[in-house]
């Protein structure tokens, strides 16, 4: 029988802290499916500089990924639903209730495990694990970008 692994998140730029999930996830079955948040979606941060689509492809790209999913418009349950996992990995800093979302699976017959993976602690100094980290370093290094002019003809 083939163990189906979801991870989830929103994989805005992507970096190391997101390769470390998604193979902590992938250790753990056969396939693993992710779940890419659309941006109408996220609520919980600054909403994504990277258009659905586009970070969607970057996440289905890596080799560890079986396949990637956007997330649903309305209900986060739905592509869960569809894919039907053994278990839902959630990033060692998310936000998510694992109580909560075990209790929402139960309450729509989802029998699955829901773990965390591990946190991955950076390996050399200026290694950056994290999206808004990222973002606050290219500001600083390139500052902000210029102001457009009023006049598209000056």
């Amino acid at each position: 029988m083939t163990e189906r692994v979801i991870a989830q998140g929103t994989f805005d730029i992507l970096h190391p802290g997101h390769l470390h999930y998604l193979r902590d996830a992938a250790a753990l079955g056969d396939e693993l499916h992710v779940i890419v948040a659309r941006r109408e979606n996220v609520t919980h941060k600054a909403k994504p500089v990277l258009p659905d689509r586009q970070r969607r492809d970057m996440v289905d790209a890596l080799s560890v990924v079986t396949e990637a999913h956007l997330g649903h418009t309305d209900d986060i349950f739905v592509p869960i639903e569809r894919i039907r996992p053994d278990v839902i990995v959630l990033g060692h800093d998310q936000h998510h209730d694992p109580e909560g979302i075990r209790a929402a699976l139960d309450a729509r017959g989802i029998d699955c495990e829901v773990t965390r993976a591990s946190a991955r602690e950076p390996e050399y100094e200026g290694e950056l694990l994290s999206t808004g980290r990222i973002i606050d370093r290219v500001l600083e290094q390139r500052g902000p970008p210029p102001e457009a002019p009023d006049d598209p003809n000056t």
